[in-house]
């Protein structure tokens, strides 16, 4: 039977098909053994990185490294000014539009305080139209005057 076997493996036609799963085989294996070097060799270079794996160093090894974090470090440091900058600048627009919506408010404030003084001391409709109309700054949209009239 296990010459019958390795005839047929002998077999021109069969020499070929023989070949082509080694082959390919072999390939995914030496990708494979380049890959798991590749791993090592960042993992060892995160190591060093972290402070991890030093004592394997020479000097210019170390001064190397030293000289790569402070590169990085001073990225870190740059971006995170940009990013305080940035929020900084967010915050103050949104202060001038507290500061905007709070002096509307305030102006609001004044005319209804005015407007409940003319109505306690009992005057007429057309004087409370003309105080809204001082107390009230003209603004610019396309809006229509409207005035308060009492019965």
């Amino acid at each position: 039977m296990q010459q019958l076997i390795e005839k047929h493996k002998l077999h021109p036609d069969n020499l070929g098909k023989m070949d082509q799963p080694c082959l390919e085989l072999q390939l995914e294996y030496n990708t494979c053994t380049i890959l798991r070097k590749e791993i090592e060799e960042q993992t060892l270079e995160l190591r060093k990185i972290k402070g991890e794996e030093l004592h394997g160093m020479d000097i210019e090894e170390l001064h190397k490294l030293e000289k790569d974090l402070q590169v990085g470090l001073s990225r870190v440091i740059e971006t995170k000014g940009e990013k305080f900058l940035e929020e900084i600048t967010a915050l103050q627009q949104k202060e001038a539009q507290l500061m905007e919506e709070n002096q509307r408010l305030k102006q609001m404030e004044n005319l209804f305080s005015v407007q409940t003084h003319v109505l306690e001391q009992g005057q007429s409709s057309e004087s409370i139209t003309h105080i809204c109309s001082l107390s009230d700054p003209p603004q610019d949209n396309d809006s229509s005057e409207t005035s308060l009239k009492l019965g």
